[in-house]
C-alpha cells in the first residue's frame, strides 16, 4: 500500500522532461531551481509515504508483529569492475524489459494515430485540399479523427479539470504499462504527420492551447501533471506482484483505486490554485 509512492526510476523522465520545460534553468538561494523542484518531487514521494503508513495503521489490522533485521556489510573501496559490471546489468535490464514495453506501446500508439474508422482520413484532405496550412491542419484533424483521438476524446471530460487534454489523456493510458511510456507517447502523439527532426521537449513547448492561443504546457499543468504520476499506480507489474503475494485482486484493486483518487485530486487541487 505505501511502497509504490516512493519515486523510483520510472518517473525519472516524466520529471526531467516537465521540469526543464516549465522550471527555468537558475539559481535559488545557490541552489539550481530545476533541481530543487526535482528534489521536491522525490520529498512528496518520501511525505506521503509516511502518512499514508500512519493511515493504514489503524486501516489495516495486523496480527502479527514483523521485525527487520539487516546485517551491515564490511564496508570497503568500490571495486571498479564490479561497479562496471553493475552499470552494464542496469543498463540492460532497462533496454531488454522497460525498453520492449516502450517499442511494443509505440508501435501500437503508432497504429492507433495513423489510421482511422471508415474513410475519414479520405474526407479531411479532400476538407483543406487547396487550402492554405492545409498539411499543418490535415494533420492535426487526421490525429483527432484517429483511433487514438476517439480515444482520448472519450476520457478528455473527465481530465480537463485537471488541465490536461485529449493527448495526455492518451499518454496516462499508455503508461499504466510502464511510467517510462509517457514521453515516447508524447513523442509519438505530437510528431503524427510531421516531417521536421525536432526534440520532444522543443515541440512540446511549441504547443499551443485552441481556447486561449498561448502555451497549452503552462506551470499550473505541468505540476498538475507530476502530480498526478507521483501518485498514480501506473505500473502493472507492482500491481502484478501484489496479486502473487496476497493472491487475492482485492488488495491490489484498492491499491489501484486509492493511488488514483489521490492522484486526481492533488492535480485537481493543484492545477485550479496555479491557474
Amino acid at each position: 500500500m505505501v511502497t509504490p509512492l516512493m519515486s523510483c526510476s520510472a518517473r525519472l523522465p516524466v520529471y526531467t522532461l516537465i521540469i526543464s520545460m516549465i522550471i527555468p534553468a537558475e539559481d535559488f538561494l545557490g541552489f539550481n531551481l530545476q533541481g530543487l523542484v526535482l528534489m521536491i518531487f522525490y520529498l512528496i514521494g518520501f511525505v506521503s509515504a509516511i502518512g499514508i503508513a500512519y493511515l493504514m495503521k489503524f486501516i489495516i489490522k495486523s496480527k502479527e508483529r514483523s521485525y527487520y533485521i539487516m546485517e551491515m556489510p564490511s564496508y570497503k573501496i568500490p571495486d571498479w569492475k564490479t561497479v562496471i559490471y553493475t552499470i552494464v546489468e542496469k543498463v540492460k535490464i532497462f533496454l531488454f524489459d522497460a525498453g520492449k514495453i516502450i517499442i511494443a506501446v509505440s508501435i501500437v500508439l503508432w497504429f492507433l494515430s495513423s489510421f482511422a474508422p471508415g474513410n475519414k482520413f479520405e474526407k479531411i484532405e479532400q476538407q483543406w485540399t487547396g487550402k492554405k496550412d492545409a498539411s499543418m491542419h490535415i494533420a492535426a484533424d487526421k490525429l483527432e479523427a484517429s483511433y487514438a483521438g476517439i480515444i482520448g476524446k472519450s476520457i478528455e471530460p473527465a481530465i480537463k479539470p485537471l488541465g490536461f487534454d485529449w493527448k495526455i489523456g492518451i499518454s496516462l493510458i499508455t503508461s499504466f504499462a510502464a511510467r517510462e511510456v509517457f514521453v515516447g507517447t508524447m513523442s509519438t502523439i505530437y510528431s503524427v504527420g510531421d516531417d521536421n527532426i525536432q526534440s520532444i521537449q522543443e515541440r512540446l513547448k511549441n504547443v499551443k492551447n485552441q481556447e486561449t492561443g498561448e502555451a497549452f504546457f503552462t506551470p499550473a499543468v505541468g505540476i498538475s501533471l507530476m502530480l498526478f504520476y507521483a501518485f498514480a499506480m501506473q505500473c502493472m507489474s507492482t500491481l502484478a506482484i501484489v496479486y502473487r503475494e496476497t493472491k487475492h485482486w482485492k488488495w491490489p484493486a484498492i491499491q489501484f483505486l486509492y493511488m488514483g483518487v489521490l492522484a486526481y485530486v492533488s492535480s485537481f487541487i493543484a492545477y485550479q490554485l496555479l491557474s
